[in-house]
């Protein structure tokens, strides 16, 4: 028997204005038994603060970030920001960190990029000693060293002032590659997903199962999250459904991304889509916006969202049910939410 899904509302990042109607979508997730709800950043809306303000008016849901940028903020201020949500949350906090890409960290952040992986090994692991609360924090890495080496001479191993609630404060890691996802499975609570296909399932297992085997390893399929992030239409219509979802996904293959490093176009790619991604990144770049959305392949959107009237998406569950994931996340209005809790609690 197929197993049951979790349900998480998807709150994003903000837009021109503040998305309208969070509070009271929030109210109906947490009242249909949503499981989670998660903010977002990019380069605009930051990720912690509209979660803090609008998590305040709930009490049973799950507050998660997917993610907070790592480039923006040290490890240790990254701590702050965690133990401080978990308290004032009672425990409901999830920690979801992503390394972003390098347009985004070095041309807005002025950070490097290099090394995605070493820095995310790193900055997990300078978070766990702050929760653990064991001793001075001191760290010797690559990319972060505490205390800071050089300057005055005068920096100063210290523990939090401020007790974690948790000491095991679940970490959640945004990860694209195969390489990335099998350190997810290493040194993490759980996976946030984008785009996922039940399609690939097999191959994401394996790079899943490749990190659980290493020494030291957290978790084991058993008891790790995989929320996957899927888009929701509900209509009667498929194709207009899918009317909707394209011009978006033209936007992450063809301009979140350069020409030569898009992570987002690579996980297409991956799942038999190169050449087309290849001509949609083509047209995109070249301004031809509308042009790159209507080269989207209807069974690109099929294998990676939910769309159509509800029988359908009732059917279409049956794939993501047999798959790695455990907790779909989606963005919609109230009918959506309700709809998909009907379908799946």
């Amino acid at each position: 028997m197929s197993k049951a899904l979790k349900l998480g509302f998807m709150i994003g990042y903000w837009g021109a204005q503040p998305p309208a109607n969070v509070p009271e979508l929030l109210a109906e997730a947490e009242r249909l038994g949503y499981t989670s709800a998660w903010s977002a950043e990019a380069y605009g809306s930051d990720a912690l603060t509209p979660l803090a303000w609008w998590g305040s008016q709930t009490s049973r849901i799950q507050l998660g970030t997917s993610i907070v940028q790592m480039s923006a903020r040290t490890p240790t201020a990254t701590a702050m920001a965690a133990i401080t949500m978990d308290h004032l949350s009672n425990g409901r906090f999830i920690l979801g960190l992503g390394a972003s890409g390098p347009q985004v960290v070095e041309g807005w952040y002025g950070q490097p990029y290099g090394k995605p992986l070493a820095r995310t090994r790193e900055y997990v692991a300078i978070i766990r000693k702050i929760l653990a609360r064991d001793e001075p924090v001191t760290f010797a890495g690559e990319h972060y060293t505490l205390p800071f080496p050089g300057g005055t001479g005068l920096g100063k191993a210290v523990k939090s002032i401020t007790h974690p609630l948790r000491e095991d404060l679940p970490i959640y890691l945004a990860s694209e590659g195969p390489k990335n996802v099998a350190l997810t499975a290493e040194i993490a609570d759980g996976w946030l997903a984008i785009y996922f296909s039940p399609k690939v399932d097999g191959f994401y297992r394996e790079a899943l199962a490749e990190g659980f085997a290493r020494p030291g390893a957290r978790r084991s399929f058993e008891d790790f999250e995989v929320a996957a992030t899927v888009p929701v239409i509900v209509h009667d219509d498929v194709e207009e459904a899918a009317s909707f979802l394209r011009p978006v996904l033209a936007l992450y293959i063809g301009g979140m991304g350069a020409r030569e490093v898009n992570f987002h176009a690579n996980v297409f790619g991956r799942m038999g889509y190169e050449a087309e991604a290849r001509e949609i990144q083509d047209l995109y770049l070249a301004g031809k916006k509308e042009e790159a959305a209507a080269r989207v392949p209807m069974s690109l959107i099929e294998e990676t969202a939910l769309i159509g009237p509800k029988e359908k998406i009732r059917d279409d569950l049956e794939r993501w049910r047999e798959s790695c994931v455990t907790q779909i996340l989606l963005y919609g209005d109230a009918a959506t939410l309700r709809t998909m809790a009907e379908l799946c609690l």
